[in-house]
């Protein structure tokens, strides 16, 4: 590790591997008939889309651009799980003819939907539903959204849910097969998805709906002491659910992201400079903020130090304020307080940094860096650092653009 110039983030195969035999165990112990969909948008490196495709993941995608990146990775349409806002109209149709999972979302999905139905007459598509729901109401101060709505999906309270299964209803050749809940909360708890599970079998009762399946989503947590692990989930996920469904008629769906790949990853940066300004020391490093906290919402890290000598041979300072290379003021990672100081060299380690780190990193003033894995105590590298060539991939470099070479 000393070798390799930094930045980079490591992925531990042997942790990746050990939490995706937990989640898997923790189905089949609990609700043995799931579907592990991987979620793209909390990190698709293609070197972990492959891992997770052996693994037999699904692809879960948001986006016409995620769903070509799972096609041109090797997943068919009918391996696909489509999620979200942002589908298009053409993906939407390939990945509902191929027979994958698609979950509407917006009354614009209803009306490309009653529009394939009609071309063809003859076929019988299986479609599940987005569900807006009040869980906040259900578990006080856990959510996300709070006592505002959240923007996704069809509202059960208001009855848009209800109009659009009066609406599905209609359509000759389509079946509702399943319901997709996933709701963002911030505490992760078990008692959030005990909640999200009690609302299934609340909608199933009072639509009387017979599903194939049950899309609980993501946010779990992981990796993290004294929080809930896969194997805390399951067995009440399965309890809730085994009131109206079974596992012999009824598929679990769960959409995993940064619970499966947060504890196998680090970022190890390095400090090249340190300086005093006004009675402060400010630490200097080759990472940035926007590597491992990309919307700025952290509030504290999880890191340790490498020195490149011993730390009894160093003053122990105050305080120093460990910053990231950008030109931006707001690019300060932690304070860091009674420690050793920070040298020229020393390399700083930041943990559990796999989910969103990578897909929101921006092409900011320092480009993508280097990915490698680790496997049997050797780093294998799978995404080299960008370079300026990366950078320009696609553009005009000169000042009399040609549309002709732009098109695919």
């Amino acid at each position: 590790m000393e070798n390799i110039k930094t930045p980079y983030f490591v992925i531990d195969e042997e942790i990746l591997q050990r939490y995706y035999n937990m989640l898997t165990d923790s189905l089949a112990a609990n609700w043995n008939n799931y579907l592990v969909g991987y979620s793209f948008k909390t990190n698709s490196l293609p070197w972990l889309v492959a891992f997770v495709r052996e693994q037999g993941a699904y692809a879960e995608v948001v986006s016409e651009d995620e769903y070509l990146l799972a096609r041109h990775l090797g997943y068919d349409a009918g391996q696909i799980i489509y999620n979200g806002p942002y589908k298009s109209n053409s993906s939407f149709r390939e990945v509902l003819l191929a027979g994958g999972y698609v979950n509407l979302d917006s009354k614009q999905e209803l009306n490309w939907l009653t529009e394939l139905t009609a071309e063809y007459p003859n076929r019988r598509f299986s479609v599940g539903i987005r569900v807006n729901f009040d869980l906040e109401k259900m578990c006080p101060g856990e959510t996300t959204m709070g006592e505002e709505s959240g923007r996704f999906g069809f509202c059960y309270e208001t009855g848009q849910f209800a109009s659009a299964l009066q609406t599905l209803s209609k359509m000759g050749n389509v079946t509702v097969a399943g319901l997709h809940l996933h709701s963002s909360s911030k505490s992760r708890s078990v008692g959030i998805f005990r909640a999200i599970a009690q609302m299934a079998c609340k909608l199933q009762r009072e639509f009387n709906l017979t599903l194939s399946y049950v899309d609980l989503g993501g946010g779990y947590c992981g990796g993290m002491e004294g929080r809930p692990e896969y194997p805390d989930y399951f067995p009440v996920i399965a309890e809730e659910l085994s009131g109206c469904f079974s596992p012999e008629q009824t598929k679990l769906i769960v959409e995993p992201g940064i619970s499966l790949i947060s504890k196998c990853t680090t970022f190890v940066t390095s400090v090249y400079d340190t300086r005093d300004i006004k009675g402060t020391r400010y630490v200097m490093t080759d990472g940035s903020r926007f590597n491992i906290d990309a919307t700025m919402i952290k509030t504290s890290h999880m890191f340790h130090i490498m020195e490149t000598e011993e730390e009894n041979n160093r003053p122990i300072l105050d305080k120093q304020i460990v910053s990231g290379f950008t030109c931006m003021e707001c690019d300060r990672i932690f304070t860091y307080e009674n420690a050793a100081e920070l040298c020229t060299g020393d390399r700083i380690v930041y943990e559990n940094v796999g989910g969103y780190t990578m897909s929101l990193n921006p092409l900011f003033i320092q480009y993508f860096p280097a990915v490698y894995i680790r496997r049997n105590g050797k780093l294998l590298q799978v995404r080299r650092k960008w370079t300026p060539e990366d950078y320009v991939q696609g553009s005009v470099t000169g000042i009399n653009p040609n549309p002709e070479a732009l098109q695919r």
